[in-house]
């Protein structure tokens, strides 16, 4: 099978120029100008910004267990629709994936029903560290820790075990900091001046900063004395960005960080319209730490950006706050999001491409994907700048049926995604056929 993608421009590595690529089977075999190889396709890019297929390092597809809010098949279904072509996947499913035969079983689900390449991350607990030893680092990304709970029960507590796990692996770490016990005092203070029913908008309050700088920085200095590959999840304050660095590049960074959609987007004045929509852990806080977000973002202290896509159905975050889950679905919407963050002047498009293509496949060693290079696996989007639309709940495709984007208006738009070499999405057509695959990894000292 052999398509041609003719006059269009690319992004890639820092540079944005014209170009034809030519797709053969499931690896791009050419780029350059004038290829005029039969194809059995042949599409048009003129006026189109070819990109490579988004790598989001972190999903909570919700499958097995959780499937009435999302599965694979559904929430990998609106990441193609998106331009995201790989996805990396967390163990709080249920059961939780802390042993090898639990993983096992997520990546056989995957194997039946992902449109998109996935990984799945091993779980960490206080007691599993035999298991975790155990996970292979050429098909599994690394191992998921939560320092504070979050959805499931799988905080990590135990400073002797996070201990042994940082010593003991050399996979990649990655992290969720928050604070558990700043975070039950702080609930408890405001349940007891309000009962169940806490305004959302003391959210970040109770997810406080000091919750996530606490966690966060105690992670990082067992990075250090250990030596461990730490990847700190979702942050959201400005305090923690003194923490990270950029003086080195990122394949020499043992100590790295991430930043999802929502909290580049939305501030804590938002709680005042979107309400429990925008509750997540770690909380969406202030002005102040959105702007230190982008600064630190711009400046590559933060390496990868993500959504931590985390669906639950109307209804369950309809509930009263202490009963509010939090996270939201956001896979179908976070290139187009940082799109109009382009058009706004806020970012570059190849800051955008490093940031959600390049980066998480350096950082995660994913094999072979993440470029518009010869050789690569075909998995790209093409991009329309010029295309006016607004969120709404006819053209959400997230099993949960909401977005916390609804009603907002969009400039640029996903027409193509290409995952493996086959035309997956096309023009709001989502092919029969699934041809997602296994991430590989590069495995090395």
């Amino acid at each position: 099978m052999k398509i041609l993608i003719k006059n269009v421009h690319i992004v890639n590595e820092g540079q944005v120029f014209e170009s034809d690529v030519l797709i053969e089977n499931d690896l791009i075999s050419k780029i350059g100008s004038g290829i005029s190889e039969d194809a059995d396709q042949i599409i048009d890019g003129s006026g189109k910004y070819l990109l490579p297929g988004v790598i989001d390092d972190q999903v909570h597809f919700r499958e097995p267990g959780l499937t009435h809010k999302g599965d694979i098949e559904s929430e990998s279904r609106a990441a193609i629709a998106g331009g995201i072509t790989s996805f990396i996947d967390q163990p709080n499913t249920v059961p939780n994936a802390v042993t090898q035969e639990l993983l096992a079983d997520k990546y056989e689900i995957a194997s039946r029903k992902a449109y998109a390449n996935y990984g799945f991350m091993m779980g960490g607990t206080n007691d599993n560290l035999e298991e975790v030893l155990k996970t292979n680092p050429r098909n599994v990304p690394g191992i998921k820790l939560f320092l504070g709970s979050s959805t499931g029960n799988m905080l990590v507590d135990n400073p002797a075990t996070l201990e042994n796990i940082f010593s003991n692996t050399k996979m990649l770490i990655a992290v969720h900091c928050e604070d558990e016990a700043t975070i039950k005092a702080n609930t408890q203070k405001y349940i007891n001046e309000y009962g169940e029913d806490i305004p959302v908008k003391f959210h970040h309050l109770i997810r406080s900063e000091e919750a996530c700088y606490k966690s966060s920085s105690k992670a990082i200095e067992l990075a250090k004395k250990t030596g461990a590959r730490l990847h700190v999840f979702h942050l959201s304050t400005a305090k923690e960005m003194e923490l990270f660095r950029n003086d080195i590049p990122l394949q020499d960074k043992k100590i790295t960080a991430e930043v999802c959609i929502h909290h580049l987007t939305f501030t804590n004045e938002d709680y005042e319209t979107k309400g429990g929509l925008i509750k997540w852990n770690p909380a969406v806080k202030t002005q102040k730490d959105k702007d230190s977000l982008w600064e630190a973002l711009l400046d590559d202290r933060i390496d990868v950006i993500a959504t931590d896509h985390a669906p639950h159905t109307a209804e369950e975050k309809n509930n009263v706050y202490t009963k509010c889950p939090s996270g939201a679905p956001l896979v179908q919407h976070s290139l187009v999001v940082m799109l109009e963050n382009y058009k706004n002047g806020k970012i570059s498009l190849e800051k955008i491409v490093e940031k959600m293509c390049h980066n998480p496949a350096i950082l995660f060693r994913v094999e072979k994907r993440g470029f518009v290079k010869e050789g690569y696996k075909a998995d790209l989007v093409l991009v329309d700048l010029n295309a006016d639309w607004t969120v709404a709940k006819d053209n959400l495709l997230y099993k949960c049926g909401w977005s916390p984007l609804e009603g907002m208006n969009f400039h640029s738009k996903v027409t193509h995604t290409f995952v493996n070499g086959h035309l997956v999405y096309d023009n709001g057509k989502i092919a029969d056929e699934k041809f997602g695959e296994r991430l590989l990894f590069e495995t090395r000292d």
